[in-house]
């Protein structure tokens, strides 16, 4: 049955169903159909149906991120999350939140703020949700203390592409044996499963702050700077380098002790290290370009990571528990030549064992440059992916290897 033919269908389980216009594309590619449920129940059925039908699903949370990976082989529907925007439960006593997909993290940290508490996950982009963020596996600066969505969320509700509602983690009703559902998904590009509630970690809102910074010339100062503040007992939430030279960390605690934190760290970072209350110029932000790169890599990497870097043109952001990101500017590195930047880029976090994956970049880059690079588990996240999606409907090719 074809896509349109399904409408009917899917209006009989969905209060909110509609034709897809030209300009919800993914990466180009149009939707016909967009469904946006207002409870799992809703969003079971929805899946259902398009199971029925054969339709090719994508999820949509706030569009932060749907730029990011490769386009969709084909996009029969959109299943449109923003509706999912409840805080479900927030124990505050036993530090946990369960919050469905489409709620947006800005209004999460404000309903979480009046007992005090945080969900210490950066949000670099506003209007990203819950489900979006997990599905991308985005983090920011916080991620050096607090670690990433993989870290963080300790249960998950996902609605199957048969349709059945899977749960693991805390507050299980049912589980999927053998998975932890709240890794597999992070980072997932939708394309295991519909992600619709999940239950968070929190931490309490630390009572001071500050924020230590120093300019550094050059990749070798850059690496000591962090080198230092990393082997110290100082304990920085975030420790950041951001460019184009400047290295800074982020201390939260009690306020005497931030106090005193500061100044040793200040002292370790030596030169004209300063304290501010706040935080530096693109703190928390992707860097400007046109190219973005994703790049992972042990601490050490960094040195290497700037001095493969050309000279203009490559903005860094880059956290204290080597990931970061590169922005490429298309005034200073033209689109052909991305792909030598990028092996440039690659073959130096290589020798650490890291990699660079490119998020997002115009077609003509995209098409000629290998987005997602090596992945030596590629045969494995094949079978994961037969497994939870047999007939490869759900977001087909937004994932390495056309997953």
């Amino acid at each position: 049955m074809r896509p349109h033919d399904a409408l009917g269908a899917l209006a009989k389980v969905c209060g909110d169903v509609r034709p897809g216009e030209p300009e919800e594309g993914v990466l180009g590619v149009e939707p016909a159909v967009v469904a946006a449920p207002g409870t799992v129940g809703e969003a079971a059925e929805v899946m259902r149906v398009a199971a029925e039908h054969g339709l090719a699903v994508v999820p949509r949370g706030g569009e932060t991120r749907l730029d990011w990976g490769t386009p969709p082989h084909r996009c029969d529907l959109i299943v449109d999350t923003r509706r999912l925007d409840r805080l479900v439960e927030h124990a505050a006593g036993d530090l946990v939140a369960t919050a469905q997909a489409g709620t947006p993290l800005e209004r999460l940290g404000e309903e979480l703020a009046g007992e005090g508490q945080r969900l210490a996950l950066d949000a670099p982009l506003p209007g990203s949700t819950v489900g979006g963020t997990i599905a991308a596996g985005a983090s920011g600066p916080l991620r050096t203390l607090y670690g990433t969505p993989r870290n963080l969320v300790i249960g998950l509700t996902i609605v199957r592409a048969d349709g059945q509602v899977a749960k693991s983690g805390g507050k299980v009703v049912k589980n999927v044996a053998g998975y932890d559902l709240g890794r597999l998904f992070c980072g997932s590009y939708g394309t295991l499963g519909l992600i619709v509630e999940a239950t968070f970690r929190l931490h309490p809102i630390p009572a001071a702050h500050a924020y230590v910074a120093r300019s550094v010339d050059g990749p070798e100062e850059a690496h000591e700077a962090v080198q230092a503040v990393l082997h110290s007992p100082v304990v920085p939430s975030a420790v950041e380098y951001l460019s184009p030279g400047t290295v800074a960390v982020l201390l939260e605690g009690v306020p005497d002790g931030v106090g005193a934190r500061a100044e040793q760290t200040a002292a370790l970072l030596g030169g004209a290290a300063r304290v501010s209350k706040d935080p530096p110029g693109g703190w928390g932000r992707y860097p400007d370009g046109t190219v973005l790169l994703d790049v992972a890599a042990p601490p050490p990497a960094l040195r290497d990571l700037l001095a493969a870097l050309p000279a203009a043109g490559a903005a860094v952001a880059w956290s204290g528990d080597g990931h970061g990101y590169v922005g490429l500017s298309p005034g200073a590195v033209p689109s052909g030549n991305v792909a030598d930047v990028l092996a440039d880029v690659r073959a130096a976090l290589a020798r650490h064992k890291g990699g660079a994956v490119v998020r997002y970049a115009p077609r003509d880059v995209r098409d000629a440059v290998d987005v997602w690079g090596p992945v030596p588990a590629l045969a494995l996240m094949r079978r994961v992916k037969d497994q939870f999606d047999p007939d490869h409907r759900l977001s087909p090719g937004r994932f390495t290897g056309g997953i």
